[in-house]
C-alpha cells in the first residue's frame, strides 16, 4: 500500500511552458507503477500536443467538456471517480483562480469540482505573478479546502526574471507523492464509519437514545481520510460538521443505519463501528404526542438488529473494528465482545461520570486475538489517529 504503484492517477495540464515537464512526470509515474490519464485544457494545447501524452500513457487524451462520444456517458463523472489522486502539473495562476472560484467552464475544472479524491497542484508562473496578492489569496483558499501545493521553485524563468514560480521538477513532485503516500496506508482503500447514536421514537416529540456525542467516529473519520482512504459516514444525530471530504449519510433510527450500511458494506474494505447503536426501539410507536394522564406507562421494547456483529460476519467482509463502552470490567467484557461477534480488532474505554461521552478527550484500550494496547487519555482526535495508526499495522498484518 506504500508509493504510487497501482495507484489511478490523473493528470490536469494546464498552459504554460512548464507543459513540456509534464510529459517526463507523466512517464516518470508509470515507470513508478501508476496508471496515467491525461486531461488537457485548451491552452495547454498550444504547447505540448494531446498526441505526445497519448503516446507516453497510452491512453487517450480528454480535451473538450462537450465531447458527444464520452459525455453520453458523462465521462468527466467517470473520470473523477477513477482517480485515486489528481496531480494538476503545471497550475497556472488562470486555472488556480478558477479553482478558488469553483468555476467550471471546461473539462479540468468540471473534473476538479467532482473529483472526491486528493488534489495536489505543482503551480508554475511568472514570480511576479505568483507574488500577487490576488494568486496568493487563492493559494490561501486552495490549502484551505485541503488542496496540496506542491512548490514552486525558485530559479531563472523562461522570461529571464529570476525567483519563484518555476515548476517543481518532474522528480522532485514524484518524490514528493512517493513520500506521502507511503504515509497513507490506507490510499486506495474505502472505510465506512459509524458515528453518534441513534434516536428510537417513542411518540413525534419524544425518543429512547443516549448520550453519544459523536465526536469519536466524526474524528475517526477524518483520522482514516487523512491517511487516504475513501471515508463514508453514516451518522446519528448530533450537531457536528463533516470532515472535509467525507461523504456522510444522515440517519436517526438503528433500522436507518442498518440500512445505510448494508447498502454500502460491500464495497468498504474496512468498517469502523463506533456509533452507540440503541439495542432496543419501542415495539410501536405512537403517531400522536403521548398526553400525560396515566401515573405509569409501559413501553413494550424490541431487539434493533446488531449491526456489527452481522458485518463481521460476512464471507469475504470488511476488515471490522467495533467500540465497547463499559461501567465495569472493562478489559473482561471488551474480550467477551471481540470473541462472541468475531471482530478483527475491539476499541474500549470506561464511560460513566466525568468518562467517555460528551468529552473532548477519552483514552481506549485497543484489542485483538493475539495482543492489546493501551492508548492514553487525550484529545479525541488525537486518539482517532493513535487508534488508525494501530489499525493500519493489523489490517497490513492481515493482508
Amino acid at each position: 500500500m506504500a508509493g504510487v504503484a497501482k495507484q489511478n492517477i490523473l493528470l490536469g495540464v494546464t498552459g504554460g511552458i512548464s507543459a513540456y515537464k509534464s510529459v517526463e512526470l507523466a512517464r516518470l509515474l508509470l515507470k513508478a507503477g501508476a496508471s496515467v490519464r491525461v486531461v488537457m485544457t485548451e491552452a495547454a494545447g498550444r504547447f505540448v500536443s494531446p498526441l505526445t501524452f497519448q503516446a507516453v500513457t497510452g491512453n487517450p487524451v480528454r480535451t473538450a467538456l462537450f465531447d458527444e462520444k464520452h459525455e453520453a456517458a458523462m465521462g468527466h463523472i467517470e473520470l473523477a471517480r477513477w482517480a485515486d489522486r489528481m496531480l494538476i502539473a503545471p497550475a497556472s495562476a488562470d486555472f488556480m483562480a478558477r479553482m478558488a472560484q469553483g468555476v467550471a467552464n471546461d473539462l479540468l475544472s468540471t473534473v476538479y469540482l467532482a473529483c472526491p479524491s486528493p488534489v495536489a497542484i505543482a503551480p508554475a508562473m511568472n514570480t511576479n505573478m505568483w507574488q500577487h496578492p490576488a494568486v496568493q489569496h487563492n493559494l490561501s483558499v486552495l490549502e484551505g479546502r485541503g488542496v496540496r501545493v506542491l512548490g514552486p521553485a525558485s530559479g531563472e524563468q523562461a522570461c529571464g526574471d529570476k525567483g519563484f514560480g518555476r515548476m517543481l521538477e518532474p522528480m522532485e513532485i514524484l518524490a514528493t507523492l512517493k513520500k506521502e503516500l507511503q504515509s497513507m496506508p490506507f490510499a486506495s482503500k474505502k472505510v465506512l464509519v459509524t458515528a453518534g447514536p441513534t434516536h428510537e421514537a417513542i411518540d413525534p416529540v419524544r425518543f429512547i437514545g443516549n448520550r453519544s456525542s459523536g465526536k469519536m467516529g466524526y474524528a475517526l473519520a477524518r483520522a482514516f481520510q487523512e491517511k487516504g482512504a475513501d471515508v463514508l459516514l453514516v451518522s446519528g444525530p448530533v450537531s457536528l460538521a463533516s470532515p472535509p471530504g467525507v461523504e456522510r449519510i444522515e440517519v436517526q433510527t438503528a433500522l436507518q443505519m442498518y440500512e445505510a450500511v448494508f447498502e454500502n458494506i460491500h464495497a468498504v474494505d474496512i468498517f469502523a463501528g463506533c456509533a452507540a447503536v440503541a439495542d432496543y426501539r419501542p415495539e410501536h410507536a405512537s403517531e400522536q404526542k403521548i398526553k400525560k394522564s396515566a401515573d405509569k406507562m409501559d413501553i413494550t421494547l424490541v431487539r434493533n438488529p446488531d449491526i456489527l456483529a452481522e458485518v463481521a460476519a460476512l464471507e469475504d467482509g470488511p476488515f471490522t473494528l467495533g467500540f465497547a463502552a463499559e461501567t465495569e470490567k472493562l478489559i473482561e467484557n471488551a474480550r467477551a465482545k471481540l470473541q462472541a461477534k468475531q471482530l478483527d480488532m475491539l476499541a474500549a474505554n470506561r464511560v460513566g461520570e466525568g468518562m467517555g461521552f460528551e468529552r473532548d478527550e477519552n483514552s481506549l484500550r485497543v484489542i485483538w486475538s493475539a495482543g492489546e494496547e493501551q492508548l492514553p487519555v487525550q484529545d479525541k482526535q488525537l486518539l482517532a489517529e493513535a487508534l488508525v495508526d494501530l489499525l493500519a499495522n493489523r489490517y497490513q498484518a492481515n493482508e
